[in-house]
C-alpha cells in the first residue's frame, strides 16, 4: 500500500515541467511505500530518503532560493556531505593555515555553503501532510522551498522538521533551497560543514502518529518476565471525528509475535489521542552488552479499515539501576570501560553513514569498550542504531556551553531561545535506545559556579526527566572541589573531568569528596590517556566510582596535536591537523594505548613495542604539566638501519604474571610482572637486525607470544577488505586497508611510498588517507602516500548491482586487487 508518490527530477538539464511527461523529462517517480518489515528505529516507514540528486555551490549564491535560480554550472552531490572535508576551491588539500578554525578545527575551513534539489509531488498527495525531515545539519541552517524561507535551525547536531505541505506545487516542478551558514569561530573541534546526515521526505494522512510520540521503555524485567510500557500520540488533523483502530504488536529477532494488542478508538476533529499500554512478555531476551537482543514494535494506525500510519521502534529489554555499590545492568555490576569521541568519522569527515558508524562502534568493542560518550552533542540515529545491535553502552550528551560561550560563534549565541526545542530532539528521538543510560546536560560548562548556570542545569535536567522519567541525568564537569557541588546538585550522576591523578599514598578527589558527599555516584567522565593506570586502579577500587572515559577512544581533526605536542599551541602548530590523541588513529589503526588498555582490562594479554631511536614528531619543549593527553612515544618496529649497536628500550604492555623477552632467540631475561610496575616492563637492548619475542607467563604456563621482526625490502602491497559485500544503495561502504610488506609479508614500517588507486565497477572511492597527522594530502584523490607501511581506501556503492575491483599500484612495488560483490 503506498501513502502517495513523489518525483525526483534530475537537474542536469533545464526542461519544461509537466506531470504527464515526468519520466520523459528525467524525472524518476517513486512509491512511497509501507514496509512492515522496515526496522529502522524511531521512524515511520512513509519516509523516503532524500539524499540524492543535490546540487551544491560552496560560497554565497544571491538568489539561489528562488526556483528560476540557474544553478547548471553547480556540482553534483549526494548526501550525507561535508564540504569541510573536500579540497578547498583551487587547492589539493582541505587544510590551510588561515583557515578561521585554527587549531580547533584541524585547519579545515567552513563558510557558506547552498543545496538546491528539484521534486514533483503528485496531485493525489495534496490531502496528505508533507514534511522534510533533516537528521543534521552544521550549522546555523535556512530551508527554503520556491522561494520562501520555511525554517531555520541553528543547532548543528540535532535533527528538525519542516512542514511544507503548503508550500508544495503539487502536479509541478518544487525547488528546495538550503543554506548553510558555518562562518566564524564556532567549534572547539571539527564539526564539519553541510548536510552531514540523512534527509527524508515523508508524506502522512491527516491522521497519524505524532513524531517521537512512540515511547516503549521497561517497567521491569527478569529472565522469566518482563513489563514494557508503551506510549504514543495519535493526531487528528481532520475537520471531521474519526473511528481509529491502533495496533500494537512486538515481535522478537526471529520475527515470532511475542505481544499484540488491538483497540477501538473515537477521536475528536482538531484533536490529539494518548495512548498507553503494559505488555507481558514471557521469559524475554534481556539486551546486554554481550547479548544485544532486540525487539520490534510495530504501531499501525487504521481509518476507514485502511492503514493510514505505521512506526517500526526497535527497542531492547533491560534493567539499569545506579547506587554508590556500582552501575547495575539487568543485576550485573559493570564497570563502564569508556571511551568520549567526537561525530566525525575519520578521513569521511563528519558524513554519517550508517556503516561508517558500525564501523566505529565494532572497532570499539573489539578493543574491549563497553560504553561511549558522546562528547559534546547528540549522535547520529545510525550511530545509535550501531550501539544498539553491538551492545555498547552511551551517555549521550547536549551541550559543549549554555549561555556563556567558549567561541565567538557557537551555541551560546542560541542557547536562551533554542535549549528546549534542542533538548527535546535528542531526548524524544533516542529514548527508545537500549544503549542510552544516561542523559548529559553538558560539559565543562563555564563559570558553573554561578547561580545563573546552576539554574539552567536545573532546567535542563528537569526538562529532560519530564521527557523521559526512566533515566538519569549527568554532565561532564572539570577543576574539581567542593564549589562545584552545587552543580553537581543539578544532575543525578557526577561526571568527573580529569580526576585519576595523584599519589596513592594520599587521599585523593573520589576519597575528599565521597567524606563530604557520601551519597555522590562518579565516574571519570574524561581521563588522560597518560594517567590510563591510576584511572582504572581507582575505578576498581571504589564501588562508587562506577567507570572511567578515556579522552578520546578515536582520534579526530581539531584540537591539532594535542596528543603530542599538548597545550599551549604555537603558530607552528601547522600543518597539524588531527589530535592524535586517540586509542585508535584516523584512519582506524589501533595505537599503543589501546594495547595498554588491553592489559587493563583484560586476562592473558602482551604486547611488544619500541622506544624509537630519535622522537617521531617534534616535541613542544613547552607543554604545560597539566597537558597529558599524549602517550609515550613507542613504536611496533625494528627497523632501525643506521642504529645498529645503539641501545634502544624494548616496551611491553601486558596482564600476564611474567614476560620473557627474546632477541634473535637469546633471552634477555624474564621479569615479573604486576600493578607494581602497572603492568609494564622495559629491557634496554643493542639494536641489532632480526626478531624479538615475548612470550607472557600466567602461573607458570605460556599463554600469549608476539613477534616483531626487522622487514626486509618493501615489496608488496597487500589489500584487506572490511567485507565481502556491499548493499547497492549508494550509501552503503566498504573499507579497505592497504598495507606495504616485504616478501615474506612483514609490513615495512618505514614505507612511505606513494599508492595509487583504480576502481571498476559498481563503486566509487570516496575517501583515501592516512594516519599521519601532518598530511596535506588531499583525501579525495585516488592517491595517497603510506604512513608506517599503512593507508585506508574507502569505497561507496552504486543503485547498480556487480562485482567492485579496486586496483593498487605504486613504483616498485607488486600490485593488488580485490573484489568485492555488490548486490540488491
Amino acid at each position: 500500500m503506498t501513502l502517495g508518490t513523489i518525483t525526483i527530477c534530475a537537474t542536469q538539464e533545464k526542461k519544461p515541467y509537466r506531470n504527464r511527461l515526468a519520466q520523459a523529462m528525467g524525472c524518476v517517480i517513486l512509491p512511497i511505500l509501507l514496509l512492515f518489515a522496515l526496522g529502522v528505529s524511531g521512524q515511520t516507514t512513509s519516509k523516503q530518503l532524500f539524499n540524492f540528486d543535490w546540487k551544491f555551490h560552496r560560497g554565497g549564491a544571491i538568489g539561489a532560493e528562488n526556483g528560476s535560480y540557474d544553478d547548471s554550472k553547480w556540482r553534483n552531490v549526494e548526501l550525507p556531505h561535508d564540504w569541510s572535508i573536500e579540497d578547498l576551491p583551487g587547492k589539493n588539500t582541505a587544510f590551510d593555515s588561515k583557515a578561521v578554525g585554527q587549531v580547533s578545527t584541524g585547519f579545515t575551513e567552513g563558510g557558506v555553503g547552498w543545496y538546491r534539489k528539484e521534486f514533483i509531488m503528485e496531485a493525489s498527495d495534496k490531502n496528505k501532510i508533507t514534511s522534510l525531515t533533516f537528521e543534521g545539519v552544521y550549522m546555523n541552517a535556512y530551508v527554503y522551498l520556491n522561494g520562501k524561507l520555511l525554517k531555520t535551525h541553528p543547532y548543528g547536531y540535532t535533527e528538525f522538521t519542516v512542514d511544507i505541505t503548503n508550500n508544495i506545487n503539487y502536479g509541478k516542478r518544487n525547488v528546495l533551497a538550503v543554506k548553510v551558514n558555518n562562518v566564524g569561530e564556532n567549534s572547539r573541534w571539527y564539526s564539519g560543514s553541510g548536510i552531514y546526515r540523512n534527509v527524508w521526505l515523508q508524506a502522512k494522512d491527516n491522521t497519524h502518529l505524532k513524531k517521537w510520540s512512540n515511547f516503549i521503555h521497561t517497567k521491569t524485567a527478569t529472565e522469566n518476565k518482563a513489563q514494557v510500557v508503551i506510549e504514543n500520540q495519535i493526531l487528528n488533523l481532520d475537520t471531521e471525528k474519526q473511528s481509529i483502530k491502533v495496533v500494537h504488536q512486538i515481535t522478537d529477532a526471529n520475527n515470532k509475535i511475542v505481544f499484540k494488542d488491538e483497540r477501538l478508538h473515537a477521536l475528536n476533529a482538531s484533536d490529539s489521542l494518548l495512548l498507553k499500554l503494559t505488555a507481558s512478555i514471557n521469559k524475554p531476551l534481556l539486551w546486554d552488552i554481550d547479548r544485544p537482543n532486540l525487539y520490534t514494535l510495530k504501531t499501525i494506525v487504521y481509518k476507514n479499515d485502511r492503514i493510514v500510519d505505521l512506526q517500526t521502534t526497535k527497542f531492547g529489554i533491560r534493567d539499569i539501576k545506579f547506587s554508590t555499590s556500582g552501575f547495575n545492568l539487568n543485576d550485573r555490576v559493570l564497570k563502564l570501560k569508556g571511551g568520549c569521541i567526537h561525530h566525525d568519522n575519520g578521513i569521511l569527515g563528519a558524513k554519517a553513514y550508517k556503516a561508517a558508524e558500525i564501523r566505529k562502534i565494532q572497532l570499539l568493542k573489539d578493543a574491549g569498550y563497553n560504553a561511549i560518550r558522546t562528547a559534546h552533542n547528540p549522535p547520529s540515529t545510525g550511530f545509535l542504531d550501531a550501539c544498539d545491535s553491538l551492545g555498547m553502552l552511551v551517555i549521550d550528551e547536549a551541550f559543549d556551553c549554555w549561555a556563556d560561550g567558549k567561541n565567538p560563534y557557537d551555541y551560546h549565541l542560541y542557547f536562551e531561545k533554542n535549549w528546549k526545542s534542542d533538548i527535546e530532539a535528542m531526548v524524544l528521538r533516542d529514548r527508545n535506545h537500549p544503549s542510552v543510560i544516561l542523559w548529559s546536560t553538558g560539559n565543562e560548562i563555564p563559570f558553573k559556579n554561578q547561580k545563573a548556570v546552576v539554574k539552567s542545569g536545573n532546567e535542563i535536567s528537569s526538562y529532560i526527566k519530564f521527557l523521559d522519567p526512566t533515566r538519569l541525568t549527568t554532565s561532564g564537569v572539570h577543576e574539581l572541589s567542593a564549589k562545584k557541588d552545587a552543580l553537581f546538585a543539578t544532575t543525578d550522576i557526577a561526571g568527573y573531568n580529569y580526576a585519576a591523578g595523584g599519589d596513592h599514598n594520599s587521599k585523593d578527589v573520589y576519597q575528599i569528596d565521597h567524606e563530604r558527599m557520601p551519597n555522590r555516584i562518579i565516574y571519570e567522565s574524561e581521563a588522560y590517556p597518560l594517567e590510563a593506570f591510576d584511572s582504572w586502579m581507582k575505578v576498581l577500587k571504589y564501588d562508587y566510582v562506577i567507570g572511567a572515559f578515556v579522552w578520546t577512544a578515536l582520534d579526530y581533526y581539531g584540537e591539532a596535536s594535542i596528543g603530542w605536542k599538548g597545550y599551549w599551541p604555537d603558530e607552528k602548530i601547522y600543518p597539524w591537523s588531527t589530535a592524535y590523541c586517540g586509542d585508535f588513529d584516523i584512519v582506524g589503526n589501533k595505537r599503543p594505548a589501546s594495547y595498554y588498555r588491553d592489559a587493563l582490562w583484560k586476562t592473558n594479554q602482551l604486547s611488544v613495542f619500541v622506544s624509537p631511536p630519535v622522537p617521531t614528531f617534534e616535541h613542544n619543549p613547552n607543554r604545560m604539566d597539566w597537558s597529558k593527553w599524549h602517550w609515550e612515544d613507542v613504536l611496533p618496529d625494528w627497523n632501525w638501519e643506521g642504529y645498529e649497536g645503539k641501545v634502544l628500550n624494548i616496551v611491553t604492555y601486558s596482564s600476564c604474571d611474567e614476560v620473557e623477552l627474546f632477541v634473535n632467540n637469546k633471552s634477555q631475561g624474564k621479569k615479573k610482572n604486576s600493578t607494581e610496575n602497572k603492568y609494564r616492563l622495559t629491557w634496554p637492548v643493542a639494536y641489532s637486525a632480526g626478531e624479538i619475542e615475548a612470550i607472557g607467563y600466567n602461573k607458570g604456563k605460556k599463554v600469549s607470544t608476539q613477534i616483531l621482526k626487522t622487514a626486509k625490502k618493501p615489496a608488496l602491497i597487500k589489500l584487506k577488505a572490511s567485507k565481502n559485500t556491499l548493499t547497492a544503495n549508494k550509501q552503503d561502504l566498504v573499507y579497505v586497508e592497504v598495507d606495504i610488506t616485504d616478501l615474506e609479508g612483514n609490513v615495512a614500517p618505514k614505507a612511505d611510498n606513494l599508492i595509487n588507486f583504480e576502481i571498476n565497477g559498481a563503486g566509487e572511492i570516496i575517501a583515501v588517507g592516512n594516519a599521519n597527522p601532518l598530511s596535506l594530502e588531499s583525501l579525495q584523490e585516488k592517491n595517497i602516500k603510506a604512513f608506517k607501511g599503512k593507508c585506508l581506501v574507502v569505497i561507496k556503492s552504486t543503485k547498480q548491482a556487480g562485482d567492485v575491483t579496486l586496483k593498487a599500484t605504486a613504483d616498485g612495488l607488486k600490485s593488488s586487487e580485490i573484489t568485492i560483490k555488490s548486490s540488491n
